[in-house]
């Protein structure tokens, strides 16, 4: 009776054992017939690493096989690429499989350059069937816009792609005629789900972007053939500072149906000149790493009317005085201009004015007080000192004359400090030492330091 027992027990237990071991191969039949990852992590568990590595290896294996002209832009990936970031992430990695494409948010953030490909609509049907849920932004084509014709024509400019609640973001970037890359803002329509992916955690999308042409470089990150910047730590700096604005262009049609633009021979010259001459300034600056943006009326011209105001005859831009270099004139002079005047000194209203081809650079420098912003003016004869103040503003790009250039990103505030709230009405006759609204006297310069402070060639 006993044997009979043992006998018993050991058939239960091996029918307890079969139908145990044929729930787990069901489990497991059931599990791996789902779209999506199924590597496990040494513990046996799949981890949110795990999910997140296999998301983006299939949508990199979609990307290779569509050819798209893809690379990483995806600013906590690149930062975990810096020498120091290694160091650190050596330390606390714990799934070496995934140590840079997994950084522990749940989006992964690539560009695509759209001018190198032909939109294949099969990307989505074949992302489609891979598990992928898409949603595609688009918007207007900046670039078919003028002063004749506002065009309709909308193109992709976001495409955001979803498995198992992580998201791969792909920027589309356009070529402009300043030589710069642009992307489009993400604005999701009334129709668009919402709930779709975090946008306030997107690193692109919450306004326009202009970039700097990057030099890529092929690499493999955690096993996977990624194209990368090959200068992160420039394109990062580009990307904090990337916020752009477009010209307003319907408002600067209208304004010229008020106030037709002067199309003389002279005037069309004028604005060749001020071209080469902004150029030239952008180039020089740059070799110096000195940051610029337009102002007074060449910011005043953009903001109303897209171009430059013809009887203005120079050209305005605002540098500030943190960022003065000794050898500016040097290399101004090298490039070919020459000095006009400088007045006030380093610690007190700086202005540079060059002169090219009669058209005259001036260069404002903008010093830092409380909650403003100012930048000084000098007359000559009397020694007089003024001073505009200016609310405190950040730096925005813009393109003006198919240049890539920098602008008050609070454009509105900065055009009303300096010419009122009637800055949309032509005013010809300007004395700019009574005229601007933000004008303040300042005081006169010591009649002994005038040959130091008051120099005019």
């Amino acid at each position: 009776m006993r044997r009979v027992n043992r006998t018993v027990v050991l058939l239960l237990l091996i029918i307890i054992s079969f139908l145990f071991l044929l729930f787990q191969l069901f489990s497991y039949r059931k599990y791996v017939s789902q779209p999506g990852p199924h590597i496990l992590s040494r513990t046996g568990h799949l981890t949110a690493s795990d999910v997140q590595w296999q998301t983006v290896k299939r949508f990199v294996w979609l990307a290779q096989r569509f050819g798209l002209p893809l690379f990483l832009a995806d600013p906590a990936a690149l930062t975990l690429l810096s020498q120091d970031a290694l160091l650190q992430r050596d330390r606390q990695v714990h799934q070496p499989h995934c140590s840079f494409l997994c950084s522990g948010r749940p989006i992964t953030a690539f560009a695509l350059h759209a001018n190198q490909w032909k939109y294949d609509p099969g990307f989505l049907l074949a992302a489609e069937q891979k598990g992928f849920d898409f949603l595609e932004v688009r918007g207007e084509d900046p670039r078919l816009a003028s002063l004749d014709t506002l065009s309709g024509e909308e193109i992709p400019l976001h495409l955001l792609l979803r498995l198992h609640g992580y998201i791969i973001q792909v920027v589309f970037l356009y070529e402009r005629s300043g030589n710069y890359l642009w992307h489009g803002p993400l604005r999701p329509r009334a129709d668009m789900d919402r709930s779709f992916a975090p946008f306030r955690l997107l690193d692109y999308g919450r306004h326009a972007g202009a970039y700097n042409r990057p030099e890529l470089l092929l690499t493999v990150l955690d096993g996977l053939d990624v194209r990368i910047p090959r200068n992160i730590s420039r394109f990062l700096s580009e990307q904090r500072h990337a916020r752009f604005l477009e010209c307003r262009y319907r408002d600067a049609r209208n304004f010229l149906q008020l106030y037709p633009d002067d199309s003389s021979p002279d005037s069309l010259i004028f604005r060749h000149k001020v071209k080469s001459l902004l150029h030239l300034a952008s180039r020089t600056l740059s070799q110096l790493d000195v940051p610029f943006w337009i102002s007074s009326g060449t910011c005043l011209g953009w903001f109303r009317q897209c171009s430059v105001i013809s009887y203005s005859r120079d050209v305005d831009i605002g540098v500030f005085i943190v960022d003065f270099r000794s050898d500016i004139i040097a290399a101004f002079r090298n490039a070919g201009l020459s000095l006009k005047h400088k007045f006030g000194k380093l610690e007190d209203s700086l202005e540079l004015s060059f002169l090219s081809d009669d058209v005259k650079l001036d260069i404002f420098f903008f010093y830092e007080d409380g909650d403003v912003v100012w930048n000084g003016g000098t007359q000559a004869k009397s020694g007089r000192k003024f001073k505009y103040v200016f609310p405190r503003f950040s730096l925005c790009w813009t393109e003006l004359l198919e240049l890539k250039v920098r602008v008050p990103c609070e454009t509105l505030d900065y055009v009303t400090a300096n010419y009122g709230s009637s800055w949309s009405v032509p005013v010809r006759v300007w004395d700019w030492k009574s005229s601007p609204s933000n004008v303040q006297e300042n005081g006169v310069w010591p009649p002994a330091e005038w040959e130091e402070l008051i120099q005019v060639y």
